[in-house]
């Protein structure tokens, strides 16, 4: 019987959720004393289990990275031009880990987890989060599965600054270090984009302090706001342009407060989605974990220092109009990398989409991507023993 997907898809694929009972100290102070993560894994562990690839996410991004959770879906997962047989990152050849972060609320233990401690959601008493302490709850994923060193840890945007904290926190876990479209830290204008998100959403009259769960209802407004604001960052204005330009849904202006451009359209279809499907206490932690972020605090605020804990390659790769984490942010990594005497690889790659490029499939992106994820393969002992 003929298969509905895509012959170089990874197919049905189907989740998987992960208890771990070791207390996890935070960097806030706080700990967890269980918790869980949701996984998704594509391609065949191999038997050494070294051609093992981790995906970090993004903001809003969850574990489903490729395929389809049934024959109805129509929609794979948010990576899928990436991650498939023949693809970039080959399941042919890699071993793939998706996951929801701590904190997340596709799956993971988050804020609208069950608190074993009160029976209740655990709302805004989760505790916030780091992408240090992300990486330690994926560290113990890894010595869940037996991986004692990652073929590779890829990952765009805030995935991208959890790719990089492995390789200054876990130097010998990893070969590679694939860092696209991110930044060392955010600049002040990125941490204003968030502080507006998040008081559009604390201040919308359902958030009720973060305990909406128990009122049955949800910050909706605010979280449009917040989507519509980030959506804005995420595209660049000649992606705007080609995109929508000024045009005008009925063809004619209606002289009314009414959406009657073509963008003013779409970001309120995509706020209006977003509020239903991401819970607005996440929201608030993943930027702040996005806010925190700096690797160079802990070495006398010099990047260079940090980068010299790094054993493993990197690649970095920025969009040409990407504003939110522009190229000159990913050249300060590489400038960093090379004063330190490390193996790095960059490209900056032309392309109108924004930020948002790196979720696209620009051939030459993918070109790039594929190539550097071949030298990956060639580092797996079972794979050149293979050929």
């Amino acid at each position: 019987m003929p298969t509905p997907f895509p012959h170089d898809s990874v197919g049905l694929v189907q989740p998987q959720l992960i208890r771990f009972d070791q207390p996890l100290q935070l960097a806030c102070g706080r700990s967890l004393e269980s918790y869980e993560l949701i996984v998704e894994t594509y391609g065949e562990l191999n038997e050494d289990r070294s051609n093992a690839v981790l995906i970090c996410h993004a903001l809003s991004g969850n574990h489903h990275i490729a395929g389809y959770h049934s024959e109805d879906d129509r929609k794979p997962g948010w990576w899928d031009s990436a991650v498939g047989p023949g693809k970039p990152i080959d399941t042919n050849k890699f071993f793939v880990i998706g996951l929801n972060n701590l904190g997340g609320c596709h799956g993971s233990t988050g804020p609208n987890s069950v608190n074993p401690a009160t029976g209740k959601p655990y709302g805004p008493d989760f505790p916030i989060v780091t992408v240090k302490d992300w990486v330690n709850s994926q560290a113990r994923l890894a010595d869940h599965f037996g991986i004692a060193q990652w073929a590779a840890i890829i990952g765009g945007s805030l995935g991208g600054m959890q790719a990089l904290q492995w390789s200054i926190d876990y130097p010998e876990r990893l070969r590679h270090c694939l860092v696209i479209a991110a930044a060392p830290k955010l600049s002040a204008q990125n941490i204003a984009f968030n502080e507006v998100a998040r008081q559009a959403i604390s201040r919308d009259i359902e958030f009720h302090d973060g305990h909406y769960y128990e009122r049955e209802t949800v910050p909706k407004t605010g979280l449009m706001l917040a989507r519509m604001l980030g959506h804005i960052t995420y595209l660049s204005a000649d992606g705007m342009r080609e995109k929508f330009g000024r045009e005008l849904r009925s063809g004619s202006i209606s002289f009314d407060f009414t959406p009657q451009f073509e963008v003013e359209s779409y970001l309120r279809y995509q706020g209006e989605r977003f509020s239903t499907a991401f819970d607005a206490n996440t929201y608030l932690l993943m930027t702040k974990a996005l806010d925190y972020y700096d690797p160079a605090a802990e070495y006398g605020n010099d990047l260079s220092k940090a980068m010299e804990q790094t054993r493993c390659k990197f690649m970095l790769i920025s969009f040409t109009t990407d504003w939110r984490f522009a190229p000159d942010r990913s050249r300060e990594i590489v400038d960093a990398l090379v004063d330190a005497r490390k193996p790095v690889s960059y490209a900056e790659i032309d392309a109108p989409q924004g930020h948002d490029a790196f979720l696209i499939p620009i051939p030459r992106y993918m070109e790039v991507f594929g190539a550097y994820m071949k030298q990956v393969a060639g580092d797996i002992p079972a794979v050149k023993e293979g050929n």
